[in-house]
């Protein structure tokens, strides 16, 4: 019997989570086994994490070879997904045995460069980031060889909130979503047919499934219909299952959703573990060898071609997460990557606050969490190029001015995404000195995003290319897509074609008018203004980017700045804006709108009024046409009666927090694969939705 060492409990969290869906984070208990090791325990459920004895080498026993994992992985065709379902992500040693599998499997064998992994996971009470810092430490001891993927696995760890968390490990070709909140429920929100996919696509299914929760004994719902109900649904004939449990319910569970069971010696001192497939309705040798010739998985479609009209950041992005799974993209624009109005100097990317319980279906939260996980991951190949950073992370301070969330309700949100400083504080961080600041809004991971520095990176895919095209006529045939049109704007007599195998359009408001299928958005002209402050305004300007219905920031203009805005490298700006002009689609400068801008931030913060220069004539700007929904949210999908062409557009002013993450959903509509977004919020974003039926009446 093991005793509690002498570490004092955590204190009860002092925050009330009067919502189901809100994350209580797991209570982690540590004991010692019989020979003084330390063993952490889960003090929600009272159960060890993993084996006393070997807790990997039980996760590669019950789980890789449970499932043939080594064989099937090894057998896996160029480009070809595999996926991966786990019930209780826990301490992700069996996420971490896997992914040195795969690790080891792709050194050995060529061919599988180009196949994917994708590990999908759930935990309702995940382990806070320190504790799990500790545990994983531990294992990185005990088996050095997993300590670059417990690196990695931690530095890209989310904010403990409900909701999909998608980590991209792309040197692995490994994709690892984490879908924290009740099981059932993350498993309900699957979609499995989320584009009427093409007929010869494979439907989203998972591949093998780890059903490692806590003994049934300690919690019963992972072990519940509903659990079964939704492995059933997500599973196809050569799905496989393994558990280290033979419990009555489990195997009840498993043949009630259509598998066939084999018991095996358990891990250890452990008498039995099961096994379980899914067979076919006809009786085949039960060799090992037949067995895993028997489930390799169905072979996806081979990588193609894709055409995206439009580079800014929804065809940027949209190119990124094709070409990452081994498709061949051509971007083009009439004019140049970032033209329109995804190209200002800075973005700033920071959360749209929603209360709690409304964030794992909140888009712009799930989005911005994922962007903010993409920059960071991406600020290392921008090194590479020699680019500036993509994200320089700067916190950010939210005045609640105009936000449908107050200092109250912040206090439910973990406070390394969200909190709220004493006024006194907040003047320090912002060096504001006579704004009343009690009710704010502390980011700490928001930052300001460099365009340019994206689209080097992006652009230097050895997949992507970019040319300036402009489109004239979009022609769908069984086979594939032409693409006719104008190169370096010669209105030359003989159109040039391009062929492709399916087309995303992502041309903002001008998506209309290249198929009209596409609903006709909100048209809203935006400028964005900078100055640069003289030594005297420049200390006394916020040191932090403000939010008060605009926003404002220092920045400092890089090299590429200097091409796409005009300015001089080095120089500190001040912005500020943006204007909102709805039905305006011009794009000139106004010196009228750098005094709305300015007008905006007065009123929202007096004393800068002696700071912020009243004469705007010499200052910059840039102008750009948003485009916006009646819902608000953009367009993702496949258009209503096509085969090849897709759409994702109308990001409106959240296009680096939107395009991220609905970039990987569409790649995943695209090529049969389980998306980030949940059923509901794919139906939310679907060119085809009810809200999108009825023209815009706007004079």
């Amino acid at each position: 019997m093991s005793n509690p060492t002498a570490r004092p409990k955590k204190p009860e969290p002092t925050k009330t989570t009067p919502y189901a869906n809100i994350i209580t984070p797991a209570q982690v208990d540590w004991q010692s086994d019989d020979k003084g090791n330390q063993v952490p325990v889960s003090g929600e459920f009272g159960d060890v994490y993993y084996s006393q004895t070997n807790g990997l080498a039980e996760s590669r026993y019950v789980f890789l070879e449970g499932n043939h994992l080594a064989e099937r992985l090894a057998r896996l065709t160029a480009y070809q997904t595999f996926s991966v379902a786990e019930l209780g992500f826990g301490t992700g040693l069996n996420v971490l045995a896997l992914w040195h599998l795969w690790r080891e499997l792709r050194a050995k064998h060529a061919h599988l460069s180009t196949a994917r992994l994708h590990i999908i996971t759930t935990e309702k009470h995940p382990i806070p980031l320190t504790d799990l810092t500790q545990i994983l430490g531990i294992w990185c001891q005990r088996a050095p060889e997993l300590r670059p993927m417990v690196a990695e696995l931690l530095t890209a760890y989310p904010i403990l909130i409900a909701g999909c968390h998608r980590l991209n490990f792309a040197a692995d070709n490994l994709t690892l979503d984490i879908w924290l909140g009740d099981a059932a429920d993350s498993l309900a929100k699957l979609a499995t047919d989320n584009s009427d996919f093409q007929s010869t696509q494979k439907r989203a299914q998972i591949d093998a499934w780890f059903l490692d929760g806590f003994a049934p004994s300690c919690n019963e719902s992972l072990w519940a219909e509903s659990i079964f109900v939704q492995i059933e649904r997500l599973s196809s004939i050569g799905t496989t299952a393994a558990t280290y449990s033979c419990a009555g319910v489990v195997k009840r569970g498993l043949q009630s959703s259509g598998f066939e069971l084999k018991k095996l010696k358990g891990f250890g001192p452990k008498n039995e573990m099961l096994t379980a497939e899914i067979k076919e309705n006809i009786d085949l040798p039960q060799s090992d060898d037949a067995f895993v010739e028997k489930i390799l998985v169905k072979e996806n479609p081979k990588p193609n071609h894709t055409l995206i009209i439009g580079a800014g950041i929804a065809g940027l992005m949209s190119a990124w997460s094709l070409a990452n799974r081994g498709i061949k993209v051509t971007v083009v624009d009439k004019t140049a990557p970032l033209a329109g109005a995804s190209g200002n100097p800075r973005a700033l990317l920071a959360p749209k606050m929603t209360p709690i319980h409304h964030a794992a279906e909140h888009l712009h939260t799930i989005g911005y969490l994922y962007s903010s996980r993409l920059y960071h991951q991406l600020n290392v190949a921008a090194r590479t190029l020699n680019a500036p950073l993509i994200i320089e992370p700067t916190g950010a301070l939210d005045l609640l001015l105009k936000a449908n969330i107050d200092s109250g309700q912040i206090s439910n949100y973990p406070n390394d995404m969200a909190t709220t400083l004493a006024d006194s504080d907040a003047k320090a961080v912002t060096g504001l000195r006579e704004q009343d600041l009690c009710e704010n809004l502390y980011l700490p991971q928001s930052g300001l995003v460099n365009p340019q520095a994206l689209k080097a990176v992006i652009l230097a895919h050895p997949l992507i290319t970019f040319k300036p095209f402009e489109v004239v006529k979009i022609e769908e045939e069984a086979d594939c897509i032409r693409v006719s049109g104008h190169t370096n704007n010669e209105k030359i007599a003989d159109l040039i074609t391009i062929q492709a195998d399916n087309v995303v359009i992502c041309a903002a408001y001008e998506s209309h008018y290249l198929d009209q299928r596409i609903f006709d958005c909100r048209k809203i002209r935006g400028q964005l203004s900078w100055f640069t402050p003289t030594t005297e305004q420049l200390a006394q300007l916020p040191k932090l980017p403000l939010k008060y219905g605009g926003y404002c920031a220092l920045f400092n203009a890089q090299a590429d700045d200097t091409k796409s805005n005009q300015t001089s490298e080095n120089d500190v700006k001040f912005l500020l804006g943006a204007s909102f002009v709805r039905n305006d689609i011009a794009t000139d400068i106004r010196l009228n709108e750098h005094q709305v801008s300015r007008d905006k931030l007065i009123k929202a913060i007096p004393e800068l009024d002696a700071i912020i220069p009243t004469d705007t004539q010499l200052w910059q700007a840039r102008a750009g046409v948003r485009t916006q929904t009646p819902d608000y949210h953009p367009i993702v999908g496949r258009l209503a009666q096509s085969t090849r062409l897709w759409v994702l557009s109308a990001m409106g002013a959240k296009g680096y927090a939107y395009a991220p993450i609905c970039a990987q959903a569409l790649a995943a509509m695209m090529l049969g694969e389980f998306a980030p977004l949940s059923e509901a919020m794919l139906e939310r974003v679907s060119p085809d939705r009810k809200r999108l039926k009825t023209p815009l009446n706007e004079s």
